[in-house]
């Protein structure tokens, strides 16, 4: 069965990279309409969450409609709908870029989890991968490859040692996204702020939004939440990129040194190969082996907004 909120999640804050405000609410809608975004600002124009309106951007996901309207890092809040198992949504926003709160998914979690689910009578398709599908980028490269669930495999180099050498496997079942990646932040070179600032980027971001290091320091706050943080962000980011397939997947994704951009061309690699998927209607084993399945509201009602105003990262 499909799933979609019981009621409205509601949130504000500022865009990571624009710095403007915006107010994000996401809405229950019907079996079979997806994941629809709607600029409110801009008459709602309707911009539907699928892989093939994605646009190149730099440093996240940008969703472009057929009315030219945009809106900016949706990775964050698409990972949250699917570790949540929410396959139906409208999400209006009042601005060009969604929200970034804590730069992780758990602020969206907690609010549509507070929101509750509704199941619906119609029958949930999946994605299955019948072959390897892979796409190369210099030293990275980002592979699908048949599974009966979904599985995430990462890995990451920088030459920061707070960072470093990184990987990652999960099985992406039984609430494996809200226990493992949820809450696992975005993350830069401190070296890298002044030359994203100077290109228009990371505007709004802030030691409290985004985990910041500098060599073997790590500047924000509190320091990581996880010793492996930095791939564990890689992985929501993976999984909300895939969740733009516009159905559950049933495939092992590889990502090495994988981003956004290399996501996004590796859906549109798979989706030129007719006899690399198939559609299929999930069986009831299947759908409780997807990445929301069965989750439930655990802890208290949290604010999903930004959390207090912090110094910029600089």
């Amino acid at each position: 069965m499909q799933a979609t909120l019981a009621t409205t999640a509601s949130f504000r804050g500022a865009g990571l990279h624009s710095g403007q405000a915006a107010r994000l609410a996401i809405h229950p809608a019907p079996a079979g309409k997806g994941i629809m975004f709607r600029r409110i600002d801009l008459g709602g124009a309707l911009i539907p969450a699928r892989w093939d309106n994605v646009e190149p951007s730099r440093l996240c996901t940008r969703l472009r409609g057929q009315d030219g309207a945009t809106v900016d890092t949706v990775e964050h809040v698409m990972a949250a709908l699917a570790g949540t198992g929410v396959h139906n949504a409208l999400v209006d926003i009042d601005g060009p870029e969604v929200p970034i709160l804590d730069g992780s998914s758990a602020p969206f979690v907690q609010g549509i989890l507070d929101a509750g689910l509704r199941l619906q009578a119609e029958p949930l398709c999946a994605i299955r991968v019948l072959r390897p599908v892979e796409v190369q980028e210099g030293a990275g490269f980002a592979r699908l490859s048949p599974a009966d669930h979904l599985e995430i495999d990462f890995s990451i180099d920088f030459a920061d040692a707070a960072i470093g050498h990184q990987e990652k496997t999960l099985d992406m079942a039984n609430g494996a996204f809200l226990r493992e990646l949820m809450d696992s932040r975005t993350f830069c070179r401190q070296a890298d702020v002044e030359a994203m600032r100077a290109n228009g980027l990371a505007l709004g971001g802030t030691y409290f939004n985004a985990v910041v290091v500098d060599g073997e320091r790590v500047l924000s706050p509190g320091g990581l939440r996880h010793r492996d943080e930095p791939v564990r962000h890689k992985m929501l980011d993976a999984l909300g990129d895939l969740t733009l397939a516009g159905a559950p997947l049933l495939a092992r994704y590889t990502g090495n040194r994988a981003g956004h951009a290399m996501t996004n061309r590796l859906l549109r690699a798979l989706f030129a190969a007719d006899d690399a998927w198939e559609w299929t209607v999930c069986s009831a084993a299947q759908r409780q082996r997807l990445p929301g399945a069965g989750v439930v509201r655990t802890i208290g009602k949290a604010p999903h907004d930004d959390p207090a105003p912090a110094r910029a990262v600089a």
